[in-house]
């Protein structure tokens, strides 16, 4: 009898136990990612910028996560976790709205830990000691997992190396050319040192990508360049890392009533239902 009460008593615990670990289970937030992401093989969604999915109030998600890429749908609240962009030395969008990001060096020191690091390896003289000069040197410890070699660094063909960008004093900031500080929250101030053209095309928003309002003047979240971009790996080298490649989405479902998509099989040939005629002979489309 004895035998028998241990027996249930050990079974009831190991039922709690199985529950209790399938509510915790079921409790874990999902998550996806905003940009320089992927979903695994066996399914974690894994990337430079991970959002958790939340309410910003009851039943309004701040996220809508894909089920097939683990990448962001939409934003539920597009300006969740944004501080305003700050001050930049060239007249654009931003001067004339309310311009937000979402902070650099927060997501460094939170996930990355790449400040505390700085903090205890670099901002220690006896621990590590400030380099004399920006002369390129042989790269130890973690720092060759970007690199083997400062010049096998896949960014700027062999030209550039670490101390081109972060401070050698200060491993909490950028520099620009002529070495003043620059906040990880405005890599653009610093990627635009090199890259005018591409910082120019930003600054119009012919290049990056912007959510929020449309309307002139209206509060935008503006993407930095880190955030689509690799700083260490922008060649694209093994892994695609640069500009990873983002998997498709499944196509929208057709409208109701609408069986197939054979009408669009005549776009381009002038078959009527709105097609175009093919241009006549000796005139390229699009030159006039």
């Amino acid at each position: 009898m004895k035998k028998y009460k241990i027996s249930k008593v050990l079974f009831s615990f190991l039922v709690a136990s199985f529950l209790l670990s399938g509510i915790a289970y079921a409790a874990d937030p999902e998550v996806c990612f905003e940009s320089r992401g992927m979903k695994s093989e066996d399914g974690e969604v894994v990337g430079y910028t991970i959002r958790e999915k939340r309410d910003v109030e009851p039943g309004w998600p701040n996220i809508k996560c894909s089920s097939r890429t683990g990448g962001v749908l939409w934003w539920g609240d597009p300006f969740d976790e944004t501080e305003p962009m700050g001050e930049l030395p060239i007249e654009a969008d931003y001067t004339y709205e309310e311009a937000v990001v979402k902070p650099r060096e927060a997501h460094l020191t939170e996930v990355i830990g790449l400040f505390p690091c700085a903090d205890m390896c670099h901002g220690d003289p006896e621990v590590v000691a400030v380099p004399k000069d920006t002369t390129p040197r042989t790269l130890v410890d973690m720092h060759t997992e970007k690199a083997e070699k400062p010049t096998d660094l896949k960014h700027g063909r062999g030209a550039i190396w670490c101390l081109d960008c972060h401070s050698r004093t200060n491993r909490n900031k950028l520099i620009d050319h002529r070495g003043n500080e620059i906040s990880f929250n405005q890599p653009m101030k610093l990627c635009g040192k090199c890259h005018g053209q591409i910082y120019r095309d930003w600054r119009d928003g012919i290049h990056g990508k912007r959510i929020g309002m449309w309307v002139p003047g209206g509060k935008k979240r503006w993407w930095v360049c880190t955030e689509c971009h690799d700083p260490h790996n922008v060649q694209q080298a093994p892994g695609n890392r640069g500009f990873a490649q983002l998997q498709p989405e499944p196509a929208p479902e057709l409208p109701k009533g609408m069986l197939n998509t054979d009408h669009e099989q005549e776009h381009g040939h002038g078959g009527g239902g709105g097609g175009h005629a093919a241009p006549a002979a000796g005139h390229a489309p699009g030159l006039h």
